[in-house]
């Protein structure tokens, strides 16, 4: 561990800091309708889209109405995307000839471009056309970040209105979340990327020689405008297989940095919104506090276990000066292939830039747990941010029977139906993750696709799932994911981990809407001080831990402690 790499891990939680306030009062300006700088350009754009669709921009809509939208958007375009996949080799923009994608492929991949997962059981060079990537995944990845944002901004309102029967619009959020805010953003990020090196072209695939005169084949495409969206967007999926580790698609120390500036951006900027929404902003700051202290934990236990390297080496004379370097680009190093691992599974982006699979065991073991926690520290883009206020309605819930009082949260009393709906989203996950897992480690085809034998093996299955119900989409590397069993069930935990969450979270939202705003009292529990950023905190490890802990017994914990035992698995 060094001081340059301190350095520059202090220099991104700064720029986050940074940006928060400044993109979060933007976010609240174009989603309450007002004026922007962009707006006289926009807005006429914008009008045209409600006239296109129908839609009245000054109507707003019921929590199941608007629950009703957003499953039928999604579900439209589940099949659009099907649909574009599997008649790939009938349609343009397909230079090397590639087949269309086989059914079970098409439908995992589907599923997870619509689900803001990115799950991606092949390899995107060989596997997808340029009309695929474009037209298909990368307007997926605009989209579903939109949906999330829209969700997000739904429970807000729910936080913030008082007596009310409506919750927002989404035609309307999903339109501004596009038009207005991952549009300019990933048009100005391309642009950078292009700058750094990264190609944007049709070009048909590059054969060069290399110096020992065997020919390579070397991929071309619209790689920028698909490498700003996934980022900002936290999707993750990769125009080429090894994602971010790609020269291609990660060129520079300048744009690795850039990259995970932007996995964070809007998720911080969220919360600095949710503040200004209920009308206190230290509301927001104790909701990104909670996110930072989580954050900071996990940088510091991965970094420490990577730059320790493998004890197993120690009395082989080798030098593991730069720590445990197998899986990482050397142009990277362990500080930022460590801060670049634990960033990606705290915002639900699943972009790598090193191999999991080969981190050592509570190297790996953050990124998981990351996941496992629901994807709230920072999360996803509008899912991080709902997925953390379900938990602070936990915490006050708990809080409230520490003392024997109804709980509150920023001046909504929390009563059954909340709570009721709460549980029922958290439950969802975990439920995918643990019942698939059990299942894929006593089948046939479930063990045929494992590469490890032992506690690393387990770890890959169970790493798989959750990144699936999480709506992470990395994977370990060391998995098969490839067929039948696989391509279907990790469709399914992707498609419950994002909407049994979303539907129930909306059914809160409403019912939180419509009750009055109660003052506070000298009974009221404080949430905008350390207190309940810890209890926050503490609640999210014991309920993550109760549920997880015998599982990651099983994979990291036992994988770790035979390593320091110099056994080998």
């Amino acid at each position: 561990m060094t001081l340059i790499g301190w350095i520059q891990i202090a220099l991104f939680c700064a720029i986050i800091i940074a940006v928060t306030r400044p993109l979060g009062g933007y976010m609240t300006r174009i989603f309450a309708g007002e004026r922007t700088l962009l707006y006289p350009v926009l807005r006429p754009v914008e009008a045209g889209f409600y006239k296109l669709a129908g839609v009245d921009d000054r109507t707003e809509q019921h929590w199941l109405t608007y629950a009703v939208a957003m499953l039928l958007f999604n579900l439209a375009g589940v099949a659009f995307l099907y649909a574009v996949l599997r008649f790939q080799d009938l349609l343009p923009l397909n230079p090397q000839g590639l087949p269309a994608v086989a059914p079970e492929l098409a439908f995992n991949t589907a599923i997870s471009f619509v689900t803001n997962t990115n799950w991606q059981s092949y390899g995107g060079e060989t596997t997808m056309s340029y009309l695929s990537q474009m037209t298909g995944l990368t307007v997926q990845n605009f989209l579903s970040a939109a949906t999330g944002i829209a969700l997000a901004l739904a429970l807000v309102r729910g936080f913030a209105r008082r007596s009310a029967r409506t919750i927002g619009n989404f035609w309307v959020d999903m339109t501004r979340a596009t038009l207005y805010l991952l549009l300019p953003i990933s048009i100005l990020a391309a642009l950078f990327f292009v700058w750094q090196g990264v190609p944007q072209n049709f070009d048909a695939y590059a054969m060069a020689t290399t110096v020992e005169g065997a020919k390579q084949t070397i991929a071309q495409g619209p790689v920028a405008s698909q490498l700003a969206i996934k980022m900002l967007g936290t999707n993750g999926g990769g125009f080429f297989n090894a994602n971010s580790a790609h020269p291609y698609e990660n060129p520079t120390a300048l744009s690795n940095f850039v990259q995970m500036v932007m996995i964070f951006a809007i998720g911080a900027g969220l919360t600095n919104l949710f503040g200004r929404a209920v009308g206190n902003e230290k509301q927001g700051w104790a909701i990104l506090g909670a996110m930072g202290v989580l954050f900071l934990a996990g940088v510091t236990v991965t970094w420490w276990a990577e730059a320790g390297g493998n004890p197993l080496f120690a009395g082989f004379h080798i030098d593991q000066t730069l720590g445990n370097m197998e899986g990482k680009e050397v142009r990277f190093g362990t500080a930022m292939s460590a801060l670049f691992a634990v960033i990606t599974t705290a915002a639900s982006c699943g972009a790598v830039n090193a191999m999991h699979d080969s981190f050592m065991p509570l190297g790996g073991m953050v990124p998981m747990v990351n996941m496992l926690l629901g994807e709230i520290i920072v999360g996803g883009v509008g899912a991080g941010l709902y997925g953390m206020l379900l938990m602070a309605v936990i915490t006050l819930f708990v809080a409230g029977l520490m003392v024997g009082r109804t709980p509150e949260y920023v001046g909504k009393k929390l009563e059954a139906r909340e709570i009721k709906m709460t549980v029922l989203a958290i439950l969802a996950m975990p439920a995918m993750i643990l019942a698939f897992t059990a299942v894929a480690l006593v089948i046939p085809d479930g063990l045929s696709g494992i590469q490890d034998a032992g506690p690393h093996g387990f770890s890959e299955v169970f790493y798989a799932y959750s990144s699936a119900a999480a709506n992470n989409g990395s994977a370990f590397a060391g998995l098969t994911a490839s067929n039948v069993w696989y391509t279907v069930t990790l469709g399914i935990a992707m498609f419950v981990g994002r909407f049994l969450i979303i539907v129930p979270m909306l059914a809160a939202a409403g019912s939180l809407a419509a009750k009055k705003l109660v003052p506070p009292s000298a009974g009221s529990f404080p949430t905008t001080g350390l207190l309940f950023v810890g209890l926050l905190v503490g609640v999210i490890l014991i309920v993550g831990g109760l549920t997880y802990f015998p599982a990651l017994s099983l994979g990291p914990v036992v994988e770790h402690l035979m390593l320091t035992a110099a056994v080998q698995p």
